[in-house]
């Protein structure tokens, strides 16, 4: 597929994915889902007390994965999505399609597998319980038992699915993470497989999504030339330091010179992004009290992928992936949704010194903006809400 040379000026559509709202994306003769996520999801036992799992009663069921999530805040986004994976025949994985279902998302070609479990992993919540293994209050822990998984038997052979050959002959986001290619070696070539099908006005976004135990019986140098394929690149600079030996999102973008954006997030601090032939564009987070982190770098993706499927500028995107994560930084679980459109248009608006003023909490977010904005409720939807935002703008295994 042609590759975008040059960022999308502010108000303009990206050159190679029509702005949502037009008759090939998101639009009332949009065939199927404008975005396409695949990978594993999970089934998630949370705890019901902050604290080290020796001292939690009781754990409630639920479910989460960086695909799904991010399939989800696109739809929450009013991004049409769905969520393509592989589950087994059991509780779990009835349970996961499910609630991912229920978030809005298309989940007509996740395969059910005879044989495989569904993957599952348990969520440790710090808290202040004065133990040497608590986390502490803000921290958490993921703790895996995916081995073996259905998901991990994804293979090229899912592109001979004609459920899941339809939905991405349809897509005009493709969404992948470094995830998928530490689970086995189909799942490696499926990804190889999708990467090399190139398609006329289909962006192909990647995020590392570093896991050091996923890779501890792999081997990652097969990762570069997978992140190098696609066309927008997002890496977290922690994770980019540990698997790359560098979080400079310079050297990154020499590192990774075809994708037409590398989006380079450094924590809670800024993002930046560089494009191919351009100068970069660096955005400062928001100020958050933080509930639990687990969640934000999908929440930003999606963000940040909705602004970019609308043709934002590359500034108003790093805005809308920053609230995006602060909304899920300010909520329990893995989804959170954005406060209504009023409030999202103002803040993607603001001047820097107020985006800089602003503050976002779990009772909502105080800016010097938002006096402006008609109808200007600041709190955020609580994620069981499955309605899309009005937002004309909007993790973990």
């Amino acid at each position: 597929m042609p590759r975008q040379d040059r960022a999308a000026s502010p108000g303009t559509a990206n050159p190679g994915v029509p702005p949502l709202g037009s008759p090939a994306v998101g639009g009332a003769a949009a065939q199927g889902p404008a975005a396409v996520c695949v990978g594993e999801s999970m089934a998630v036992l949370l705890p019901d007390r902050p604290g080290p799992l020796e001292s939690v009663e009781r754990f409630s069921l639920s479910a989460g994965g960086a695909e799904s999530n991010v399939a989800g805040a696109l739809t929450a986004l009013g991004v049409p999505s769905a969520w393509i994976s592989r589950v087994g025949d059991d509780g779990f994985g009835r349970r996961l399609v499910a609630e991912v279902a229920a978030r809005g998302v298309d989940v007509s070609a996740v395969a059910v597998d005879q044989h495989r479990p569904t993957g599952l992993y348990l969520k440790e919540v710090g808290g202040s319980t004065g133990s040497r293994h608590d986390l502490g209050p803000g921290r958490s822990r993921l703790h895996y038992h995916r081995r073996g998984s259905a998901a991990a038997a994804l293979s090229p052979a899912l592109l001979a699915d004609p459920n899941a050959a339809r939905l991405l002959a349809g897509a005009r986001l493709l969404h992948l993470s470094g995830i998928t290619a530490a689970l086995s070696d189909d799942c490696l070539a499926l990804l190889r497989a999708l990467l090399a099908d190139r398609r006329a006005g289909r962006l192909v976004s990647f995020d590392l999504n570093w896991r050091p135990a996923l890779w501890r019986d792999r081997d990652p140098s097969v990762l570069p030339p997978l992140l190098d394929a696609a066309d927008l690149l997002l890496l977290g600079a922690d994770e980019a330091e540990a698997a790359f030996g560098t979080g400079d999102p310079l050297e990154l973008r020499r590192r990774f010179p075809s994708p037409a954006t590398v989006v380079v997030k450094d924590a809670a601090r800024t993002v930046t992004a560089l494009e191919r032939h351009g100068a970069g564009v660096t955005e400062p987070a928001l100020v958050v009290e933080v509930v639990e982190a687990t969640g934000a770098g999908d929440a930003f993706a999606a963000g940040y992928l909705a602004a970019t499927l609308r043709g934002l500028d590359q500034r108003r995107r790093l805005r809308l992936g920053h609230l995006s994560a602060a909304c899920a930084l300010t909520a329990h679980g893995d989804q959170a949704e954005l406060p209504p459109a009023p409030v999202v248009d103002a803040l993607l608006a603001a001047s820097a010194e107020d985006w800089a003023a602003t503050r976002v909490s779990a009772d909502g977010i105080v800016s010097p903006v938002l006096p402006a904005a008609a109808g200007g409720d600041a709190r955020p939807r609580p994620a069981a809400d499955p309605r899309p935002a009005p937002s004309p703008a909007l993790g973990a295994p």
